[in-house]
């Protein structure tokens, strides 16, 4: 599997501590903005583009991952635009995707997978799913730090501007621990203002960051680097926790846990960040959990469900 304002003022919020518990919860939860996201292999749920909108309205998802190349490959128009309707129907909207070039080889293997890149934005286009993925290496056995950036920028530069083209947004995820820094010769980009650096180099609008909780934790990231971002630099949104018995420096990337799991990660002040910004996108877990991979799909589900809005409980969501 390759590689997601809560208080407008003080007086707003002492009127709303008046209502009944009911209502306040209502009010509580109408400030939230971001959308409840299905994303189903990365939770172990082996699933369809059909049978993933299935579940996101039995468990209650409000967006599910696009799963564009099955609709470049199955889907007429009369199909996808049954499929659109249902998720009208029921107010559901695209998570993100993984981007399908690979940036990371030789230029011929970049080269050849970026001429197919514009046949696949019509048709997420055509969906209307807006948001594309990728995350990036944080160690290179060749490239110099300053090499390694003028080849990524270059490359999800080319990727952008045709994404764009597309109303397409571009998510950059940066992998902070510190085993992924040290892996190769050089190290690269591991931390969020490393991270605003490539966007800048990149130049495009569209371009942003997926946000990762076990990221940002793992990156000795803080509230402040989440406050300084706007709305619009959050492509899609993460939410994990961390294993218990392990120092920061020592987590994996390969291996964590639910939202809320272990509680070592502070999720209520991460939460806290995402809200106050206004982030309006989708919001997900991904814990790479083997645990979670080997319950059947319906477990798997209800699971993960569980675990998100017990972390939306810690903001009063």
């Amino acid at each position: 599997m390759e590689r997601r304002q809560f208080l407008k003022s003080s007086a707003a919020f002492a009127a709303a501590s008046s209502l009944p518990l009911n209502s306040l919860f209502a009010q509580q939860t109408a400030e939230r903005k971001f959308k409840l996201a299905l994303n189903p292999g990365i939770i172990g749920v082996k699933s369809n583009l059909s049978e993933t909108l299935d579940y996101a309205i039995k468990y209650g998802y409000e967006a599910i991952s696009p799963y564009t190349s099955e609709v470049m490959k199955s889907y007429s128009d009369a199909k996808l635009n049954e499929h659109t309707a249902k998720m009208k129907e029921h107010g559901i909207s695209y998570d993100s995707t993984n981007v399908p070039v690979d940036f990371r080889k030789d230029n011929t293997t970049f080269n050849n997978d970026f001429k197919d890149l514009e046949k696949f934005c019509k048709v997420m286009s055509k969906q209307g799913a807006t948001r594309i993925n990728t995350w990036i290496i944080s160690s290179h056995d060749d490239l110099t730090y300053n090499e390694n950036m003028k080849q990524h920028a270059y490359r999800l530069g080319e990727c952008a501007r045709v994404m764009k083209d597309y109303g397409i947004r571009f998510g950059l995820e940066y992998l902070g621990t510190r085993d992924l820094l040290t892996a190769m010769r050089y190290p690269f980009i591991a931390s969020m203002k490393e991270g605003k650096e490539l966007i800048g180099e990149i130049g495009q609008s569209n371009v942003g960051f997926v946000l990762d909780s076990f990221h940002w934790y793992t990156a000795n990231d803080t509230l402040e680097d989440i406050k300084s971002l706007k709305p619009e630099d959050i492509i899609t949104c993460d939410i994990n926790d961390v294993r218990a018995g392990f120092e920061r420096k020592e987590q994996t990337d390969g291996k964590r846990e639910l939202p809320m799991a272990t509680g070592i990660i502070n999720i209520k002040e991460f939460m806290e960040g995402v809200i106050a910004i206004g982030y309006d996108g989708p919001l997900r877990t991904e814990p790479f959990n083997k645990e979670l991979n080997d319950m059947e799909n319906e477990a798997a589900l209800e699971t993960n469900m569980a675990a998100i809005k017990k972390t939306l409980a810690t903001v009063g969501l």
